[in-house]
């Protein structure tokens, strides 16, 4: 099989050739468009490249639980956000990638915004590109404004031929 890039990677590739300042919040919008959820909830990538994200969600109002803190459910999110996007970098045109499980533990109260962050090693990437269809565990710390752990996620993400036989 011969590695031919996503639309999402072809757009990054394209975003890089903008000044440094304006790519990141390019990458957002870009993917806010395709992923409704990110944009509704106002996630943002704060760093982004085949190998590694970081998303961040701000703890406002909209996304709180009854104590004050981001829900879980939007902790989860950017979790699944930052794991996402890796996969769909690096996924050929002929796949689509798609969340296979996500297991949550929630370890502790959260304090403030939050992040995760999500890398892929070069031997996974080589795999997604290289496979036809397959599966792989992304890394991804969540963090709060403390820069403690209150989650620990494991995201399992699969790619699918985009065509079925």
């Amino acid at each position: 099989m011969s590695y031919k890039p996503s639309m999402i990677r072809k757009v990054y590739d394209k975003v890089q050739a903008l000044p440094q300042g304006m790519r990141l919040p390019a990458m957002s919008f870009v993917f806010g468009n395709a992923v409704k959820y990110f944009r509704t909830s106002k996630l943002k990538f704060t760093e982004l490249s085949p190998n590694k994200s970081v998303c961040y969600i701000k703890n406002r109002t909209r996304i709180q639980n009854h104590i004050g803190g981001v829900h879980a459910v939007a902790m989860g999110l950017i979790a699944e956000s930052a794991t996402g996007v890796l996969v769909g970098l690096n996924a050929p045109a002929s796949s689509i990638p798609v969340i296979k499980s996500m297991h949550v533990d929630y370890l502790k109260r959260a304090v403030g915004d939050m992040r995760a962050e999500a890398s892929l090693s070069d031997e996974q990437i080589e795999q997604i590109q290289t496979q036809e269809k397959g599966e792989v565990l992304v890394t991804c710390n969540v963090f709060d404004a403390e820069a403690k752990e209150p989650i620990k996620v494991q995201m399992l993400w699969a790619w699918v031929p985009a065509k079925r036989n």
